[in-house]
């Protein structure tokens, strides 16, 4: 898992539509809160969804955009998405999945994929970092909220 106050890398997604998203593309212009889910199926991380989904207007005011990062596939992610009308962008990996690009392995002779969720500012640097492999505890809510009051003014 990347570490709090490390520069986060360059990581390519790809969006539902099947458009790059680039960690770099947001420098300078959004902070960006990637939570990484199990998988689309798993309720608990459903739950933590729309929990983010029922703040997303208090993050958009911080200036926090919202990725929403999942193993599976962009059609799988996209079918996903449009059932729950969801407000934010759904990225998956283009080459392996989005949670292997920031460390976050599978668990327990491979059947446990991790979850959790990176905070990174605009100038790149990682502000909250948490996973876990169990899905009840991946969602860190209070240190995501504690990190985006923390935000560097102007980042």
């Amino acid at each position: 898992m990347l570490e709090i106050g490390s520069t986060a890398p360059d990581i390519e997604l790809e969006d539902t539509a099947g458009r790059a998203v680039r960690l770099a593309d947001y420098r300078g212009s959004d902070n960006v809160l990637l939570y990484f889910m199990r998988s689309t199926s798993c309720a608990i991380c459903g739950s933590h969804v729309k929990d983010l989904a029922r703040h997303a207007a208090e993050l958009t005011a911080a200036g926090v955009r919202v990725l929403i990062a999942v193993p599976e596939g962009r059609s799988e992610a996209a079918a996903w998405k449009a059932k729950r009308g969801l407000p934010f962008q759904v990225v998956t990996g283009q080459s392996g999945t989005p949670h292997e690009a920031v460390g976050l392995m599978r668990k327990v002779f491979g059947s446990m994929q991790q979850s959790g969720s990176l905070l990174i500012d605009r100038d790149g640097v990682v502000r909250h970092a948490h996973g876990a492999t169990v899905p009840v505890n991946s969602y860190d809510k209070k240190g995501i909220t504690k990190a985006v009051t923390e935000l560097p003014a102007g980042a």
